[in-house]
């Protein structure tokens, strides 16, 4: 325990010498991401919420945790009327994704940086009565903390690739200590779980994962026919969504090279901050473009791309196209949530590189749900074969749904473990 104290006391100090550049990393994120400069303070541990409810707190990082998160939330709520649900994220985009989702159903505020004097007026404000870290956060002063005020904190949805896998291992015992005073842990696989205990986890549980809950909107179908017709009724629609830094070139490549008559290829950045880049290397390439967010009519005939620069609409997105594209996974990003295009029945495509979905991936590859594509030839054969054979199309799109339905429950084990941990101080 001594040794953990040091070893927390030096990840305490390294964070402690780049806290001054905070506020120029704030304000530099902000200068194309306005919402960075917003709520500064929350990250630092100083909130104006007021607390009338005990507190079920989540934290989504990003947009694809809160998303992930959805049915838990909503279980909650409808479980624990008299809690109030609180949200925290790291990104802006995570936080706007709260509340197309949730509205004011919940509260949701930035999680502060992981130090101590910020994470205890966190703590000390809110005084939750538990705290869910959904997916793989690990933040060693707060998991420190919340065993110091007996708050139970679970991480749950967990998932670890080999790569975090060996980071961590370099932690040594802060991250073994760290992960020892999680309360439970509810992992998505059993690959996951055994990383997590080689690491030194304790109480880990095999529960599946919650992304495969997540059900789309009632109003997707409707919206995605909406968009289909903007679109062009007869035209082949290809859609490239949650693209990242590096993977639009090759796309365009790949279309270029494919060729099919009266394509229309859409592609959605992953972060809004990229909508202007894309832009850019659209106009570079003298292709025919028009941006979703200017809209309002069918396209023109000779356009060719649509630059996807609206949020909350990606299950329509998916709900319009014919054949489906997943970015983060044509680069080394560890890809994108494949479950949600499947969900849809449609055929997805992704890329070599998918250590955030490494099980999911392999076990639609070998379902003939999903089809690896390396790179701009192979996504050209791909588009060809799929355009040309719409039966293949509809069969890879049977057989992603088939596979989500068969993988669900995982939202209603884990809301009975959150539920054992409620039960026991209320």
């Amino acid at each position: 325990m001594r040794k953990y104290a040091m070893n927390r006391f030096l990840y305490t100090l390294v964070l402690y010498v780049f806290l001054p550049f905070v506020p120029i990393k704030l304000i530099w994120r902000g200068i194309k991401q306005p919402e960075y400069r917003q709520h500064w303070r929350e990250r630092f541990g100083f909130y104006s919420q007021t607390v009338k409810k005990p507190i079920i707190w989540l934290h989504c990082v990003s947009v694809g945790e809160t998303r992930a998160a959805l049915p838990l939330v909503n279980a909650l709520l409808d479980q624990y009327p008299h809690h109030q649900i609180l949200l925290s994220h790291t990104t802006p985009t995570g936080r706007d994704t709260s509340t197309q989702l949730f509205g004011d159903r919940v509260q949701r505020v930035y999680l502060p940086y992981d130090l101590p004097f910020a994470v205890n007026r966190f703590i000390r404000h809110f005084k939750p009565c538990i705290g869910v870290l959904m997916e793989t956060e690990l933040w060693f002063n707060l998991i420190a903390t919340c065993r110091q005020q007996k708050i139970a904190l679970l991480l749950v949805n967990a998932r670890l690739s080999e790569k975090s896998a060996q980071g961590y291992a370099k932690l040594g015992k802060l991250a073994r200590e760290g992960l020892q005073n999680l309360t439970a842990i509810a992992a998505q696989t059993e690959q996951d779980a055994a990383r997590l205990r080689q690491l030194g986890a304790h109480n880990v549980q095999v529960v599946g994962n919650i992304k495969f809950d997540v059900a789309p909107p009632e109003n997707a179908i409707l919206q995605g026919q909406a968009l289909r017709h903007l679109w062009g009724d007869q035209r082949p629609v290809f859609l490239a969504a949650s693209t990242r830094e590096g993977e639009e070139s090759i796309i365009l490549e790949a279309i270029n090279q494919a060729n099919i008559p009266h394509l229309v290829t859409i592609i959605v950045p992953r972060h809004p901050q990229r909508f202007y880049d894309v832009e850019i290397m659209l106009q570079q390439r003298g292709l025919h473009y028009q941006k979703r967010s200017t809209l309002n009519q069918a396209i023109n005939a000779e356009t060719q791309v649509i630059l996807g620069d609206s949020m909350g609409e990606l299950f329509a997105y998916y709900a319009s196209a014919d054949v489906c594209l997943v970015g983060g996974s044509l680069q080394p990003f560890g890809g994108q949530n494949l479950i949600e295009p499947m969900r849809m029945g449609k055929p997805v495509l992704i890329g070599e590189h998918t250590f955030n979905f490494k099980e999911v991936a392999e076990l639609a590859v070998a379902q003939s749900a999903a089809w690896r594509v390396q790179d701009s030839q192979t996504i050209s054969q791909a588009l060809h074969m799929l355009f040309e054979n719409p039966h293949k199309q509809v069969e890879m799109g049977e057989k992603g749904l088939v596979l989500c339905m068969a993988s669900q429950g995982a939202t209603q084990k884990t809301l009975d473990i959150i539920a054992q941990r409620i039960n026991a101080i209320t």
